[in-house]
């Protein structure tokens, strides 16, 4: 197996055995919470692959396609050409994504699907530890794949960059000094800073680093901090441009921006696309302390749509629908379907083509075969947001002899 690090993703190759992709072989993953991964398979050089599905549970006792399973929405792309690879890259990796992920492939000379196993993915924070002394080491729960380079900060500035996990402060640091670390290719993902003398440093949690929610919405964004004891607190808020300002101070967030008491949440009502962007929190103390949590919380604003293939068909065929957002909105979220604005979730009986499966679970609804009673207009909205509907899809059935 070969490891390399590209930009921010890693990138992980199974290489085949004898001709096959890689079978009966399991592989080892470790990467960092929030980055991505890319896994690599290449195919048989003596035969074409004209299909491949990577999954890592099943539906119906058989593969449930990772593309679309909705814990996966906007974060699973299949890269690459299957006649030639097949590559599989997770984006935002978060604790959910902990699995072995299987694929199985379709080639030109074998009518039925055939099987491989894939890789067992572990994730994992960086945590800055004292070992003993002023040495530090950049603790991780699994053992980084492919021997990572990694960053030292001191107050935020960049100090040293090593191979090994460890690292000695060849100077006495000072109670106000604070340390970090981070992994090459990934410093957008950095450990809480911590002090080598005590707990009188710098440090801004994040309650969530990533939030999408739908345009028209609002959100909730928090966080908790320390700062050193010997410094007092005068005043804090949230900004998005590179020279920190109160966010309360743009003119597009007149009247739609609130904090709490103490500023550690900052509330958005009436979302636009326009607010999607990183939120980072500055607090302002005695003897000149000005510090920012960097990076910050990503905020994106998404449409609802719904996707409809086909819309035209005719009575005894089978239609998909699809709700999309371009991100995932909340965790595991519930879909609602309308027909003419009508809810399809609780009078199921009365539509012997609709299939839920499970109503509570996924973002698509198929009806197969469809009748005439199928034909109307169809959108779909998130649980708890059902104000915010998709914008209509139009199903057209055609009988046999005449227009529906």
């Amino acid at each position: 197996m070969a490891l390399r690090t590209a930009g921010s993703v890693l990138v992980v190759f199974l290489w085949s055995v004898a001709g096959v992709l890689g079978q009966n072989t399991v592989k080892s993953v470790c990467a960092l919470k929030g980055s991505s991964v890319d896994m690599r398979c290449p195919v048989p050089s003596v035969t074409q692959v004209t299909e491949i599905v990577w999954y890592n549970t099943r539906l119906n006792d058989k593969p449930f396609d990772l593309r679309w399973d909705p814990k996966f929405d906007g974060r699973v792309d299949y890269r690459g050409t299957t006649e030639k690879d097949c590559i599989l890259r997770i984006t935002d990796l978060r604790q959910s994504d902990i699995a072995t992920y299987h694929f199985r492939y379709k080639t030109n000379q074998y009518s039925g699907w055939k099987y491989s196993y894939g890789f067992t993915l572990s994730l994992t924070d960086l945590k800055v530890e004292r070992i003993y002394d002023n040495t530090l080491t950049c603790s991780t729960t699994c053992t980084l794949t492919d021997n990572p380079t990694y960053i030292w900060y001191k107050n935020r500035q960049h100090l040293d960059e090593s191979t090994s996990p460890q690292y000695r402060d060849p100077v006495s640091s000072n109670y106000d000094d604070s340390f970090s670390c981070a992994v090459k290719g990934h410093e957008d993902l950095p450990s809480p800073a911590v002090c080598v003398q005590g707990h009188n440093h710098w440090w801004v949690t994040y309650t969530k680093r990533r939030i999408c929610v739908l345009k028209g919405s609002s959100v909730n964004i928090s966080c908790s901090y320390t700062h050193p004891t010997c410094y007092i607190e005068q005043g804090s808020f949230w900004f998005t441009q590179k020279h920190p300002v109160d966010v309360r101070s743009y003119p597009e967030s007149a009247g739609r921006v609130e904090y709490n008491r103490n500023h550690h949440t900052m509330t958005i009502t009436d979302l636009t696309e326009k607010d999607s962007a990183e939120y980072k929190f500055r607090l302002i103390t005695t003897n000149k302390g000005r510090f920012s949590g960097l990076p910050g919380v990503m905020l994106t604003v998404t449409d609802i749509l719904l996707e409809m293939d086909p819309t035209s068909v005719s009575e005894g065929e089978r239609v998909t629908l699809r709700c999309r957002t371009q991100c995932t909105v909340g965790l595991n979220p519930t879909y609602i379907w309308y027909k003419n604005r009508q809810s399809l979730t609780n009078p199921v009986t009365s539509y012997n083509s609709l299939i839920l499966d499970p109503v509570t679970s996924y973002n698509s609804l198929i009806l197969d075969p469809v009748s005439s009673e199928d034909a109307g207009n169809y959108s779909c909205a998130v649980e708890g947001l059902e104000r915010i509907l998709s914008p209509e899809e139009t199903l057209t059935v055609r009988c046999e002899y005449m227009e529906c």
